[in-house]
């Protein structure tokens, strides 16, 4: 019962066929990929990283109201020159405004 050597040999000693110009320029595409995700979850862990580190600067997941609040605290001139200008511009005019406002924060948001 002899067996022939070649059949044993171990999947890493066979010749592996090159790749036709196709399938290169998918597993170039597929590398590019790797390297794009590799990158960004680098720079999501060093900004995370950051974001711990700072404890002066807002959390992620605050809600708007405390971030308006810490907001108002490190800035009270800008908040009270607001506040100013939203008794002079009247109810009518804030609404409309924040109409064109609120929006844009919803998108910031995300």
């Amino acid at each position: 019962m002899a067996t022939p050597t070649s059949s044993l040999q171990p999947m890493t000693q066979q010749a592996v066929p090159s790749p036709t110009a196709d399938q290169q320029r998918v597993l170039d595409r597929i590398a590019l990929q790797r390297e794009r995700l590799r990158a960004r979850r680098a720079a999501r862990a060093q900004s995370l990283a950051l974001a711990q580190r700072e404890p002066l600067g807002a959390a992620l997941d605050e809600s708007m109201l405390l971030r308006v609040a810490g907001f108002a605290r490190q800035h009270p001139v800008a908040v009270a020159t607001m506040a100013g200008v939203a008794l002079v511009a009247g109810p009518r005019r804030l609404i409309r405004w924040a109409g064109v406002v609120l929006p844009m924060l919803m998108r910031l948001r995300r």
